[in-house]
């Protein structure tokens, strides 16, 4: 296994992807470390979907500038990536003279940010918006959008491979030592070595600053709940609504996906369990009750499933939140320390990479690697297609006229893509979060099944091999009775 590089990245969340996927512009050889068995399991993988406009950050913060930024590219990344998008624009709710006295700071933060186009309407212009919504006045950013970010961070993660990265999955770092300017990691993998690091792991940077060196950060995880909604209520929800903004939290919103369902949440408590994404059914009365006030159109018998987060938090003793820091300390030569990447970080997120690059760059040379392609090819999705081109498929590739997911209309050959992608993984979400098979009304009790026999066959597996998503989350342990 090759084992020796230029730069190592530790964390295959949305950002460490970014950050390896730009790398390859260089000749650098590159390679990243995951302890999950693929990208985005945590934090990238589980958040609102929204492209933030930028004017919820003080300014002057890098989470402010890089937000900004992000959102101005995203069509351009959106479409070299291949990655469903959509700038749907999104509306700040109020009611109150104090919800207008906030609205009018938050615009002003915006403009001073570069936010653009922002502007408070009235009760028309909601309701000409959201026709559904529940309330007197909104600030309008017409620049925000949905995304899809589950497929953007394997997209960012396939095209850094493309582009000559190595991903290692199951790789957690357990122990850091720099001998002769040369930096070993230890992972359940075996040893990497390499002449940079850089610390992206998300909810876990702070144990990886420590290995560094570099101590004092006290990282607090963010818990927040979620409920998806059927696609049926979709079309009542043209984009995302949130009520007016505290301090430190947008608060329980309503966002429509790329997919056409709707998501309700999040609610927010600090936990020390980075681990547990349980959610309690308390939690999910809460969260409707509240939505509700907002967006009245949240009926029990829409719910199909519910989800959690847990963002990564840089909190103080006085329980200050921290802006995102990305730093070079003389502690740990030759590595790069991301802190308290949280939200907007996947809005920020190619950003954020070229802001490591360029601390990189005043140290090192970086080459440049002529033969850099950004464009990278997603699996054609069946379900979206024209009549004609569902015909001219099926003509390629008979497999496109198998339905393995009635709900979402996913097709044997985009399963057969999804279990042989790029990256390696073949785990019963990889394939789920790369073609929706599973993820529709029945939430699989119909497909399941059929995409645990395609991953045996196509990969020569027992069916106790195969994992639902994590080391030890087998779905099968044997069976029920011998034939």
């Amino acid at each position: 296994m090759e084992s020796q590089f230029d730069v190592l990245v530790i964390g295959g969340g949305v950002v460490g992807c970014a950050i390896a996927r730009e790398l390859t512009r260089t000749r650098w050889k590159v390679g990243l470390l995951e302890k999950n068995l693929d990208v985005a399991y945590e934090a990238s993988g589980r958040n609102s979907a929204v492209l933030h406009g930028g004017f919820a950050y003080d300014p002057g913060t890098l989470k402010a500038k890089l937000c900004v930024e992000g959102n101005a590219e995203f069509d351009q990344v959106a479409e070299e990536l291949d990655v469903p998008f959509k700038r749907t624009g999104k509306v700040l709710v109020g009611n109150t003279p104090e919800d207008m006295a906030s609205l009018r700071r938050t615009l002003e933060t915006g403009r001073i940010n570069g936010a653009r186009n922002l502007e408070i309407i009235d009760k028309e212009r909601l309701h000409q918006l959201v026709p559904s919504v529940v309330g007197e006045f909104a600030l309008w950013s017409p620049t925000s959008g949905i995304m899809d970010p589950f497929l953007y961070t394997v997209a960012l993660a396939e095209n850094a491979v493309q582009n000559g990265a190595r991903f290692f999955f199951d790789a957690e770092v357990t122990a850091i030592r720099r001998e002769d300017g040369i930096y070993h990691l230890t992972t359940k993998q075996g040893e990497f070595t390499s002449r940079w690091v850089i610390n992206s792991a998300g909810l876990g940077c702070g144990k990886i600053s420590d290995m560094l060196g570099i101590h004092g950060y006290s990282i607090r995880g963010s818990k927040g709940d979620y409920i998806i909604l059927d696609k049926r209520v979709g079309p009542l929800l043209p984009m995302p609504v949130y009520p007016v903004p505290s301090n430190t939290y947008m608060g329980i919103h309503v966002t429509p996906t790329v997919d056409g369902n709707v998501t309700v949440g999040p609610n927010a408590e600090y936990v020390d369990d980075f681990d547990y994404y349980g959610v309690p059914a308390t939690s999910i009365e809460s969260l409707a009750e509240s939505a509700n006030t907002l967006w009245p159109c949240i009926r029990r018998e829409d719910y199909i499933r519910n989800y959690s987060g847990i963002l990564s938090k840089w909190v103080d003793a006085d329980g200050t939140i921290h802006d995102f820091t990305i730093e070079m300390r003389p502690e740990a030569p030759n590595a790069v320390n991301l802190i308290g990447i949280e939200s907007p970080g996947l809005t920020a997120a190619l950003p954020i990479a070229r802001y490591v690059i360029n601390l990189i760059r005043q140290k090192a040379d970086l080459p440049e690697n002529p033969d850099f392609n950004p464009r990278r090819k997603g699996i054609v999705r069946f379900a979206e297609q024209s009549d004609e081109v569902k015909a001219q498929l099926i003509a390629q590739d008979p497999n496109y006229g198998e339905l393995i997911c009635r709900c979402e209309k996913v097709t044997r050959a985009e399963l057969l893509q999804a279990i042989h992608n790029p990256l390696g993984v073949h785990t019963m979400v990889a394939v789920k979060y790369r073609t929706r098979c599973m993820m529709g009304r029945c939430q699989g009790g119909y497909c399941q099944m059929r995409m645990a026999q395609m991953i045996e066959e196509e990969l020569g597996l027992q069916p106790t091999d195969v994992l639902y998503n994590r080391p030890g989350s087998h779905p099968f342990t044997g069976r029920v009775r011998e034939q």
